[in-house]
């Protein structure tokens, strides 16, 4: 009888155990997206994305938008998060902190980079010294287009702001260039398409059509590696094996196609190391700050 009740224990713990392993409905996997815009837009186009990687895998994933660039940092050192698609600095930041591993970085038509760029509505202001003491929006300390790489240009060109604002997403730095509460911001860009312009400004056309006609860009940066996939350290090997390869098949539907194109304006994503990071480790030395001067 004791024999019967040891092996009908061990199978009932057995059952708990393979119910509860990682992947499965009772226990998905946790995947962030960095808030860079719109969180209602993210959370559409990230259920698109579940179902695909469960399509493909089997595997159950719930997408989640974070309230901040840190936050992902911080989901993934507190194993809240298991991978994320982030903003290169905080992949940087994640990496240095909590050996978060990136395997693959977002490419836009075969062009694994991006800019930074200031833009205006102000007609007085030309150049970077006309920003001298001016009222201007970041989008968030850790944000590489939005804050980095402007931080640095700005830098070089020995530019003093005035009031300096923080406005946490994309979208909002450029909708307080439009209403004229900031003087000049700090926003992604990409590369024009058949002559159409597909940076931050883009976030905003749908509420002010003529966004692109009223806002200019004053300067773009220097270009930097394209956003990562990234998964927390000890995160199974074999589950991310299986991620990464629905990963790189999303775009191959026009649904997936259309949901990557409207999360970060990615056409696919390709292989990378931590390595291809290095160059924005770089503007980091340049600008005389460590990865966590940013963000205390």
């Amino acid at each position: 009888m004791k024999k019967i009740l040891i092996i009908m224990s061990s199978c009932f713990l057995l059952s708990c155990t393979t119910e509860k392993q990682l992947g499965n409905k009772e226990n998905p996997i946790h995947f962030a997206l960095v808030p860079g815009q719109d969180s209602a837009v993210l959370m559409e186009n990230g259920k698109i994305l579940e179902q695909w990687i469960f399509q493909q895998t089997g595997l159950y994933v719930k997408v989640q938008v974070p309230v901040s660039f840190i936050a992902v940092v911080e989901a993934l050192g507190s194993q809240r998060v298991d991978g994320a698609i982030m903003n290169t600095f905080g992949y940087i930041l994640a990496h240095d902190k909590y050996g978060a591993r990136a395997r693959l970085m977002g490419a836009n038509l075969g062009v694994s980079e991006y800019r930074g760029q200031i833009i205006t509505k102000n007609p007085k202001i030309k150049t970077l010294q006309d920003l001298n003491g001016k009222k201007f929006a970041f989008v968030d300390p850790a944000s590489t287009s939005g804050y980095i790489l402007a931080a640095k240009m700005l830098k070089d060109e020995n530019v003093k702001l005035g009031e300096v604002i923080f406005a946490g997403k994309h979208d909002s730095v450029v909708t307080m260039v439009y209403q004229g509460r900031v003087d000049a911001g700090a926003t992604y860009h990409t590369p024009d398409e058949n002559g159409e312009p597909q940076d931050a400004r883009l976030l905003v056309k749908a509420q002010y059509p003529d966004v692109f006609e009223k806002i200019r860009i004053l300067k773009t940066t220097d270009p930097i590696p394209s956003e990562p996939v990234v998964f927390r350290k000890d995160f199974p090997k074999e589950l991310e094996e299986k991620i990464i390869a629905a990963l790189k098949s999303f775009s191959s539907t026009p649904e997936g196609a259309k949901a990557l194109k409207k999360l970060y304006h990615l056409t696919g994503f390709k292989d990378c190391t931590d390595k291809d990071y290095d160059r924005v480790r770089k503007i980091l030395l340049d600008l005389g700050k460590k990865v966590q001067d940013l963000v205390k």
